[in-house]
């Protein structure tokens, strides 16, 4: 059982609803559960073109759809980074003193072997426990 839970939620693929399940069910009673997103910054050259508000828009529609996610759950924290997202995850871990990880997968690629997928990069350097789902 685990005292502290992250769950790296990314929007873009399903692992949202098993990874609650899986978490709700390896959290200790009186245990903690954090949603995590990471938001990937936006390149320099890109700034220029687009809204000086657009990061402030971006988190907040990535709250609103982790909100969907996980339903009217009231046992987890929202929160989301900016970063790289193995990086965030891993940093995020660490401060937060998490004892576990759940983080959703892929099938992997060629470019995955060559360069690593964010679930690769969590397992390699994770200061705890990581659970990966398929």
């Amino acid at each position: 059982m685990y005292e502290n839970i992250v769950v790296a939620l990314g929007l873009g693929h399903g692992h949202g609803s098993t990874s609650f399940d899986l978490a709700r069910r390896l959290k200790s009673p009186g245990g903690k559960i954090t949603a995590v997103h990471v938001l990937e910054p936006v390149p320099g050259f890109v700034k220029y073109y687009i809204p000086v508000d657009h990061a402030d828009a971006a988190e907040k529609a990535a709250k609103e759809q982790m909100s969907k996610r996980i339903g009217d759950a009231n046992d987890v924290e929202l929160v989301t980074l900016s970063g790289n997202p193995g990086i965030a995850l891993i940093e995020f871990a660490e401060a937060s003193k998490a004892d576990c990880i759940i983080v959703g997968s892929h099938k992997p690629e060629l470019s995955d072997y060559l360069l690593g997928s964010t679930a690769a990069r969590v397992v390699r350097h994770a200061p705890c426990s990581v659970h990966v789902l398929r």
